[in-house]
């Protein structure tokens, strides 16, 4: 069996066959920008793009789209903070969001779709389901009828009672249903578009189900999300879906766990983030997701100052290793070229079970231990495949570190380093190890 996958639609683990052979089309809820991201939001950013970069190694074509919400109640009311419009305002921090994204080491996806560009699409889709009917048209304002959909809450796995108990619902003497959701938002407050319904705007449940169609038409394979937007907004897109097309939009649905702050809830209006565009350290960007990647992607992280200082260090380790490995090869001549077949394996059967990272981890710690102890011996062969290995993976990570080639300086303090020790002229080398030290270099 290849790569199993938790569903979240079924709760359980499943071998992962997309509908197309090796073609896989995903997609991933991305960011409402009205503000900048702080690491929490940075946890699926991270995630799913080792889900990408696995997939494009496992040797599938992925077509990875996720999607832009450039219209929201929260950009209105940041753009009338900032005395900008709406427009200018979801720009700005688009901008900010995928430089963070590209800082904390993701690739862009392939398909960006913004929800304004997809009005008309939205418009005819609500009209659709109102013929159908599962919506409904009161003063302007559209809901979707939850009650004419018999499986409501498969995928929060829960039956429409419990939810109405366990959900704060908004008073709304329009509905039907407490539960029904909003489709259409009859506005006159900031954009707005001209309708059958009325001026207003779209719901941002239906914007994801839209824009999920027209870019790929059918079924996808899978959804990705955090777990906060399991319920309501991805157990509303595939209300929708299913309303619509028969089905439920996606294949495999998968949900990233929280990022907490010292046990609580991290957010903007607790005060208690931190930015990611404050991050300006390389390697403590690199430590953030090498942090992320070092948990079960299902379960909540609770990031402290000690569990930082943590995969600080083990990022040194990571480093330090590799730099000394490249600088003996490099010294000797010696290119990297083939990856060793077992720990190739190792790590395969540690991703393919449910992205397990952090078994993932332990096999790079055994890496860098073999690595130091191949540069002690001098065993450069051996050093060569087990660098190779330990590259090819920490590149499907996503994990960067930088090294620069062997200059004629570095080169002549190395020998002159060698040759010290050799003569026992322990001064010299202790001046010339202080050099090398500080470039890393041992």
């Amino acid at each position: 069996m290849g790569l199993v996958i938790y569903n979240s639609l079924t709760n359980k683990m499943e071998e992962f066959i997309p509908f197309n052979n090796k073609k896989v089309n995903m997609y991933v809820c991305g960011p409402t920008v009205w503000n900048y991201i702080h690491i929490g939001n940075a946890r699926p950013v991270i995630f799913y793009d080792v889900v990408k970069r696995y997939l494009d190694f496992s040797g599938y074509e992925v077509v990875y789209a996720s999607n832009i919400t450039d219209i929201d109640d929260k950009i209105i009311n940041q753009a009338k903070a900032e005395n900008i419009t709406e427009k200018e305002l979801a720009v700005k921090y688009e901008k900010a969001y995928f430089d963070d994204a590209k800082k904390v080491g993701s690739k862009t996806p392939n398909f960006i779709p913004h929800a304004t560009d997809y009005i008309p699409e939205m418009v005819e889709f609500i009209s659709d389901l109102e013929k159908k009917g599962f919506a409904y048209n009161v003063d302007g304002d559209v809901y979707f009828r939850i009650n004419k959909l018999k499986d409501y809450g498969i995928l929060s796995n829960q039956v429409q009672e419990d939810l109405i108990a366990g959900e704060r619902i908004d008073v709304d003497t329009k509905k039907e249903n407490p539960m029904d959701f909003t489709l259409w938002k009859k506005t006159d407050d900031g954009i707005k578009w001209d309708t059958p319904f009325g001026k207003g705007r779209p719901g941002w449940h239906t914007e994801c189900v839209v824009m999920n169609h027209r870019i790929f038409g059918d079924t996808i394979d899978i959804h990705g999300g955090g777990m906060d937007l399991k319920f309501p907004h991805h157990e509303n897109e595939i209300a929708q879906s299913k309303a619509m097309y028969g089905h439920n939009l996606a294949k495999y649905w998968m949900h990233v766990g929280r990022l907490q702050m010292n046990g609580e809830k991290m957010s903007k209006s607790l005060g208690n983030v931190i930015l990611v565009k404050d991050i300006e350290d390389f390697e403590d960007l690199v430590t953030l997701r090498l942090l992320i990647i070092g948990a079960p992607y299902r379960s909540s992280i609770n990031y402290n100052e000690e569990l930082a200082n943590f995969y600080k260090a083990e990022y040194d380790k990571i480093k330090r290793a590799y730099k000394q490995a490249m600088f003996n090869l490099e010294y000797n001549n010696i290119s990297l070229t083939i990856d060793n077949e077992e720990d190739i394996k190792e790590f395969k059967n540690a991703m393919d079970n449910d992205f397990n990272t952090p078994n993932v981890m332990t096999l790079i710690s055994k890496l860098v231990k073999e690595i130091n102890n191949f540069v002690r011996q001098k065993d450069y062969k051996s050093l060569s495949i087990k660098t190779k290995t330990l590259k090819t993976i920490l590149d499907v990570l996503g994990i960067e570190v930088k090294y620069e080639s062997l200059t004629d300086e570095s080169k002549h303090v190395y020998t002159a380093w060698l040759e010290a020790r050799n003569n026992k002229d322990f001064e010299s080398a202790d001046k010339y190890r202080n050099i090398l030290t500080e470039k890393g270099i041992i």
